[in-house]
């Protein structure tokens, strides 16, 4: 093999691959695949005509042309009432994956019909072509767009939304997501919660924050991540690179978009009432085991409210994977006790 000429430069190569889908290129330049047919869920997958359910595409942020799908159960017992609404993040680890994955699209048609709520599936801009806090700042723009649908008709004219009009219960709303969404979710509720966080939602009211696995990150291993074996696919070599890929350059994984209790990251004292009360779901199979009860014995003991629910056997992202499962049906019956019971 010739070496390249003097002079010449030489041609960029791969340095990071993620998964087959994310190249990142010596010379900063990205190759991406948005072919995710390959990820079929396990299992049985409710079709539309499954289930009692509605949904439709609706762009939320007009300049990045940002999208989120919306889905509304048209049962008879969800017509009799206004319905709690679930602002949902998917999983990916900041970048990978959408909103219109079959086994994200399975789990909100689920959502809908079976708690009742009105869902919606929110995508984002993914790293390394948009490292954080990009997606952070697309959740805040995902609810600037939601608040802008519950003002007044006069304030909102031609961009309010028929369906959130007729069913959406704009004093009840939740924001939800796995693992990368579930981190947006904590951080949707910090900024929300803390002074000077900026996410003001008036006329909304966040009722909840709903927390499944969620990616959180920290320089010093943790016995459920140094114990996890390093054959598995969903662990934590992926989580490392993927955490390479998405935080800003030259960033450890102790930076507070990774790990929230770092330096940097809101004080948990800062936190006011308006931080509000979480479900945390915890596969006790997830290398990140040992965050999450961290993560929650920590807001306990700063007294705000947190319900941990631990799913014995399994691992990292088991609604996505299998979402009509024996786990997957307790994990919709734990979320609907919550959003009723908030």
């Amino acid at each position: 093999m010739s070496s390249p000429a003097a002079g010449t430069a030489a041609e960029p190569h791969v340095v990071e691959d993620c998964l087959g889908f994310v190249q990142l290129l010596s010379d900063g330049t990205v190759r991406r695949s948005t072919d995710y047919s390959m990820l079929r869920p396990i299992g049985r997958v409710p079709s539309d005509t499954d289930l009692p359910v509605q949904w439709k595409d609706v762009v939320y942020e007009d300049t990045r042309g940002l999208r989120l799908r919306m889905y509304r159960p048209t049962g008879a017992a969800a017509g009799e009432t206004k319905l709690p609404v679930l602002v949902y993040f998917h999983g990916g680890g900041f970048c990978l994956l959408s909103f219109e994955v079959a086994s994200f699209h399975a789990g909100a048609l689920r959502l809908a019909a079976e708690l009742p709520a009105l869902v919606l599936s929110a995508d984002y801009r993914l790293a390394p072509e948009h490292r954080l806090p990009a997606a952070l700042d697309d959740a805040e723009s995902a609810f600037a767009w939601l608040r802008a649908q519950a003002a007044p008709p006069s304030a909102a004219g031609a961009e309010s939304d028929p369906w959130l009009a007729e069913s959406a219960d704009f004093a009840r709303v939740f924001v939800a997501g796995d693992s990368a969404g579930g981190n947006i979710s904590h951080h949707v509720a910090v900024r929300h919660a803390s002074s000077g966080g900026g996410l003001s939602l008036a006329p909304l009211r966040l009722a909840g924050c709903v927390m499944l696995w969620p990616y959180f990150g920290g320089e010093e291993p943790t016995p459920s991540e140094a114990a996890f074996p390093a054959d598995q696919p969903m662990g934590t070599a992926l989580f490392d690179q993927m955490w390479r890929l998405a935080l800003p350059a030259g960033a450890t994984k102790d930076h507070p978009f990774a790990n929230p209790f770092a330096p940097g990251s809101v004080p948990l004292r800062d936190l006011g009432a308006a931080f509000p009360p979480l479900l945390v779901v915890d596969p006790d199979q997830d290398p990140l085991h040992d965050r999450v009860v961290d993560y929650v014995a920590r807001l306990k003991a700063a007294g705000k409210a947190v319900e941990l629910v631990v799913f014995a056997g399994q691992g990292h992202g088991f609604f996505a994977m299998e979402p009509c499962g024996e786990a997957a049906d307790d994990l919709i019956r734990v979320i609907r006790r919550f959003v009723y019971g908030a």
